[in-house]
């Protein structure tokens, strides 16, 4: 504990190294960025070492309609999703003087979320996802910035090139999110209880919400954490693996007792139970924030259906914590203590 207790020190000195600044231009809008890009899947899959970067040129539009150019390096990343997608989610890499004068100046390195399968609902899980991220925006101010882009993507392959039409977006690095709060990323093991109370709650709650278990802020498992104004706060992401998606690649979590992706089982640590139902009326009382975001996205799903699922998926969340019986049973009596 006094090794933490070192560590906490160091790095609030260390904080005042960095002045907060606004987010980058690429991330201040919502319009959605037409790009063009090309790659093997085979080859980003095969390649199993995180420090190599194929590179290739992206073509993006611009706010005036015209097309410009950046060079990108690209891995692919996520081993389950390596293994088992056909389009790999993506770690991309710009270097500094290549985004000089563009909007992806200030983003050296940036995710790009793509669907995983082959399959009629793709694009419309991609969406779901983008909605999840949007979701946490009105959880936490601690949040990864998101940009939506549709992608014209040439699968460069040995005697042919084949073309998808694939709905994808942006992730910004967890480095740029920490500059924004004057913090740092925080790389180790830390016991859940040790972080911020309250954003270590919102992040139990949202996982719930949106039914994921694919998680662990104390290994950074799908999320990173933040230290800043004296607090470690946990960084979500990765939703695909979640109730709310709902993809067909997703496994129950039986080590849980779950027989199915979408049910949900809360993965919070015990903390007091004011907290606990403060962070409830939190989440109540932005309920009409969430149902408008989600009924924002309506037009653009391919399928109506996988709209209304987002929406009865969430309205089954709210019907459970807005029921005092159901909280306490669902949430209250299952908060951990190992």
């Amino acid at each position: 504990m006094q090794t933490l207790k070192t560590l906490l020190i160091f790095l609030s000195a260390s904080t005042l190294l960095f002045s907060q600044q606004e987010t980058t231009e690429l991330f201040q809008s919502e319009d959605i960025i037409p790009i063009q890009i090309s790659f093997s899947n085979k080859v980003l899959k095969k390649s199993q070492i995180d420090s190599i970067y194929f590179d290739t040129n992206m073509k993006y539009q611009t706010a005036d309609g015209s097309w410009s150019e950046i060079k990108v390096g690209l891995r692919a990343r996520g081993n389950f999703r390596r293994s088992t997608c056909y389009f790999p989610p993506i770690k991309m890499k710009i270097k500094k003087s290549d985004a000089k004068g563009t909007i992806f100046k200030g983003n050296k390195k940036l995710k790009l979320v793509i669907p995983c399968l082959l399959e009629e609902n793709k694009n419309d899980n991609i969406l779901k996802e983008f909605i999840a991220y949007k979701l946490f925006e009105i959880v936490s101010p601690y949040h990864f910035k998101t940009r939506r882009v549709d992608i014209d993507f040439d699968e460069i392959r040995k005697k042919k090139t084949k073309k998808f039409a694939l709905n994808g977006f942006l992730i910004e690095d967890d480095k740029n999110v920490a500059k924004r709060f004057g913090g740092k990323v925080f790389e180790r093991f830390i016991h859940p209880l040790a972080m911020s109370a309250e954003a270590s709650i919102q992040n139990a709650f949202f996982q719930f919400m949106i039914g994921n278990t694919d998680f662990s802020v104390a290994y950074q498992h799908n999320g990173k954490l933040l230290y800043s104004d004296k607090n470690i706060i946990p960084l979500p992401y990765d939703f695909d693996m979640s109730g709310l998606v709902d993809p067909s690649y997703a496994v129950a979590n039986q080590v849980l007792g779950l027989d199915d992706i979408q049910q949900r089982a809360y993965r919070g640590f015990k903390r007091d139970e004011s907290l606990m139902y403060s962070v409830r009326d939190q989440f109540l009382n932005n309920k009409d924030k969430f149902f408008e975001i989600i009924n924002g996205f309506k037009a653009d799903f391919d399928s109506s259906g996988e709209h209304q699922e987002v929406v009865d998926y969430i309205s089954s969340f709210f019907d459970l914590i807005e029921n005092d019986n159901s909280f306490k049973e669902k949430v209250i009596d299952k908060m951990r203590t190992k």
